[in-house]
């Protein structure tokens, strides 16, 4: 029974405006960190898809994907760590308050 490809690519495509909504529209760093996260999964979602349905018997997408998963957790711990040290010095995560880091 063959599944249609636009009934997964419809969420995903759901997903990826709302984190990009989320992205444009927030000013809390940790806000925004959060709606990058939910676009790069819905990416992750699209290779996963592609895979399934252009090259049922390949594994390349699934292991792009993988490899995708680990570098968005990488950039998160170094998005957290960022954002602490700009809390310590302004205390406040807003961006309209970055300006306060400038000489």
């Amino acid at each position: 029974m063959e599944i249609n490809a636009l009934y997964y690519l419809i969420p995903s495509l759901i997903m990826f405006c709302c984190g990009l909504y989320g992205f444009v529209t927030r000013r809390n760093m940790i806000a925004m960190l959060i709606s990058l996260e939910l676009m790069l999964n819905a990416v992750d979602m699209n290779f996963v898809i592609f895979n399934r349905f252009l090259f049922p018997e390949q594994m390349e997408g699934m292991m792009f994907t993988l490899f995708a998963i680990a570098i968005a957790a990488a950039e998160t711990a170094l998005a957290i760590a960022i954002i602490i040290n700009v809390f310590r010095s302004v205390n406040n995560v807003d961006v309209r308050e970055l300006n306060k880091l400038k000489f």
